[in-house]
């Protein structure tokens, strides 16, 4: 029986559960390794000797021979090490930490079988400006943009195309009082711009303000596409980012067709980077353009998967990961 190992933590939503189902379906294993719980509860170990690599995860419940699994699904890794801040030295924390990550980044690295996701693929789609510029080469429609820490260079942007939204280029968040405070994209005009000398602390990226019929969301898996829109519009706190009322819209999104041109550069798009998922968001403007706004390497599906019949993006990540559909194919020495 084909093994799957599941990269993921305690606290993940119940769509590992959907994939899991159609895992099994598909007469394939799931090996579940929680992040979170390494590496106090999980053991990773990696052995070369007589001429063979090995490598065994030790849970609270089995031991889980890894060196023979068949694919990988790297899908989240949150709260890494939690629990060791508490049990050690505060001057060892930061280098155990240290050696913590490498050792588990390092493993999923060297994985030489099909990987549904890797830390490096993560890293370099961390990169917003490398994304828009593939974008743009490949044809697509992208907002006006400016990156810069630089006050003035963002002020003339600013005054040049009147409104203009500004954004964070990570999950950026600001915490008071242990309160999680998320920095939205947010309009910007010329009546804000002397707000904006502390951008010499932290850069910014500020795009032209793209007038929106819609918004899509769209998950790509293998070669399935599975597109969504919504009007973001019919919700006041949701006009400049749909995220600040995604509560109260998840339920109202509807799948979508696209034009046959931008499903082409969409698979082209994963191609360049040699991936099989991508969570891609565009806006559609009055004038029926597609912006392509940017492409998140693990963004969450999970509401999209309840709108389709018998949560098909889950079945369309088990098939690729259980090698039924095609795939970018990624091994280490393939």
């Amino acid at each position: 029986m084909n093994k799957i190992l599941i990269i993921t933590h305690t606290g993940d939503n119940f769509s590992i559960d959907k994939v899991t189902e159609y895992i099994d379906k598909n007469g394939c294993e799931v090996i579940r390794f929680n992040v979170d719980e390494y590496p106090l509860k999980n053991k990773l170990s990696t052995t070369f000797q007589d001429g063979e690599w090995t490598t065994k995860l030790e849970t609270p419940e089995k031991e889980y021979r890894l060196d023979d699994i068949s694919a990988v699904w790297y899908r989240r890794a949150y709260n890494i090490g939690q629990g060791v801040k508490d049990e050690l030295d505060t001057k060892f924390y930061g280098a155990a930490m240290g050696e913590i990550r490498t050792t588990l980044f390092g493993f999923l690295e060297s994985v030489d079988v099909y990987s549904l996701g890797k830390p490096s693929v993560y890293r370099r789609l961390d990169s917003k400006e490398e994304q828009l510029k593939i974008a743009d080469k490949i044809g697509f429609k992208i907002p006006a943009t400016c990156v810069t820490n630089n006050p003035d260079k963002a002020k003339k942007f600013i005054v040049k195309h009147k409104d203009v939204v500004a954004k964070m280029q990570t999950g950026f968040a600001i915490y008071e009082d242990g309160i999680e405070n998320v920095v939205f994209t947010n309009v910007v005009n010329e009546d804000k711009l002397e707000e904006l000398d502390t951008l010499l602390y932290c850069p910014m990226q500020f795009q032209q303000k793209i007038e929106k019929q819609k918004e899509l969301r769209i998950t790509v898996v293998g070669r399935d596409i599975y597109a969504f829109e919504i009007d973001s519009q019919q919700s006041e706190a949701a006009k400049t980012d749909w995220r600040k009322d995604g509560v109260n819209l998840i339920d109202k999104w509807i799948p979508t067709q696209l034009p046959q041109d931008i499903e082409v550069k969409i698979l082209e798009l994963l191609d360049v980077y040699h991936v099989d998922y991508g969570a891609i968001d565009m806006i559609v403007s009055p004038e029926d353009e597609y912006y392509f706004i940017e492409i998140n390497a693990a963004g969450e599906f999970f509401w999209l998967d309840n709108l389709t019949e018998q949560n098909q993006i889950s079945k369309s990540i088990a098939d690729l990961l259980c090698d039924k559909a095609p795939r970018r194919n990624n091994m280490v020495l393939a």
